[in-house]
């Protein structure tokens, strides 16, 4: 019966710790998606413009 409950509580931390995650992920992903459009905008690809719309969705 014990390992039941060892096996319950592991499972409950491993689930917390997997949605941790993903929200740490989402907000790299973010900063990593506007450091990749500021570049994008230094080297041309885009005009004002769209770096402007792009921005704006990202934020």
């Amino acid at each position: 019966m014990w390992l039941f409950w060892v096996l319950l509580v592991v499972a409950i931390l491993w689930g917390i710790r997997s949605s941790w995650g993903q929200s740490e992920n989402r907000k790299s992903n973010s900063a990593d998606a506007l450091s990749i459009l500021k570049e994008r905008y230094a080297r041309g690809e885009i005009d004002r413009e769209e770096f402007e719309q792009k921005k704006q969705d990202l934020t």
